[in-house]
């Protein structure tokens, strides 16, 4: 037993003998409480590891004994949540679009899924306002090339638009009239400053006067001899302005030369019909809607 062990002059302390430019280090113990949390903390962990995943291991985490995981926590929640809200849910998928409508509970539970839904499934197109952007249209207004009744957006979510795995998608197709050979590219110009004048847009008088035949020969089947458009083919209004690939007289000869067409996904591959029926009220309430077709 050690008798020789040398103490600190002013604090009275044991020293551990260590002395550095003359600095001599205290063996100083830890306080009782600090050591004692420390062993319980020791004793919590080697407990935790027994009951919970824990370790790493070549094909996964320790299980524990008590077979609890996040994932399994998490589909547990979700049942629960499903379950609360089931009633409501069978509601809207019995439901007509008009009765959910004039069900004032009904309307805002559908307009709160449909948000929820459209950010998961749409933004990634339209984007996170709606506004969409060159090729996905702005779901913000009143242009609509199918329809943009809650019934017309309901069909167009359900069966997408020149969807292939959908055999009732909705489906139009615009000749390339520069690629097939139908117009040379001089009728193409003239028909695109004939086009540029129905929304008012500044043109060359002598070859939209050309373009005016060409138009009606070609394009007024679909578009109609106004160009408003015609929603049966899903053929876009020429007189609003509103451009899906651009306006100018650049853009629009590109579009009769070589037509982009947009294909949208039907969404009864992933969505059940309440969401489908959800997403189109809260696309219909995003400020664009027309008015449904039963009241």
């Amino acid at each position: 037993m050690a008798t020789n062990i040398e103490k600190d002059d002013v604090s009275g302390t044991a020293t551990t003998g260590h002395t550095w430019d003359g600095i001599k280090e205290l063996n100083t113990p830890l306080p009782k409480w600090w050591l004692y949390t420390f062993y319980a903390c020791v004793i919590w962990a080697i407990g935790y590891t027994i009951l919970y995943p824990a370790w790493p291991l070549p094909g996964g985490a320790s299980r524990g004994v008590l077979g609890w995981t996040s994932r399994g926590q998490l589909e547990q929640q979700m049942a629960a949540a499903a379950a609360s809200q089931k009633e409501t849910v069978d509601k809207i998928a019995a439901m007509s679009l008009p009765d959910i409508l004039k069900d004032p509970k009904l309307l805002a539970y559908a307009q709160a899924g449909g948000s929820a839904a459209f950010k998961v499934n749409c933004v990634q197109c339209h984007g996170a306002g709606a506004a969409g952007g060159k090729g996905y249209p702005n779901l913000n207004d009143d242009d609509w090339l199918w329809g943009g009744t809650p019934e017309a957006i309901y069909v167009t979510l359900q069966h997408g638009i020149r969807y292939s795995d959908d055999p009732n998608t909705r489906d139009s197709q615009m000749p390339s009239f520069g690629i097939d050979g139908i117009l040379t590219p001089e009728q193409i110009d003239q028909v695109a400053n004939y086009v540029m004048t129905l929304s008012g847009e500044t043109a060359d008088a002598g070859k939209a006067d050309a373009g005016k035949q060409i138009f009606a020969e070609n394009c007024a089947a679909c578009h109609g001899e106004d160009g408003k458009g015609n929603r049966e083919f899903g053929a876009p209004n020429l007189s609003d302005k509103l451009w899906l690939y651009g306006g100018g007289i650049d853009n629009v000869k590109a579009q009769i030369h070589k037509p982009s067409m947009g294909v949208m996904p039907a969404w009864t591959k992933r969505l059940d019909d309440a969401a489908i029926k959800e997403l189109a009220i809260y696309v219909h309430s995003l400020g664009g809607g027309e008015a449904p077709v039963t009241q």
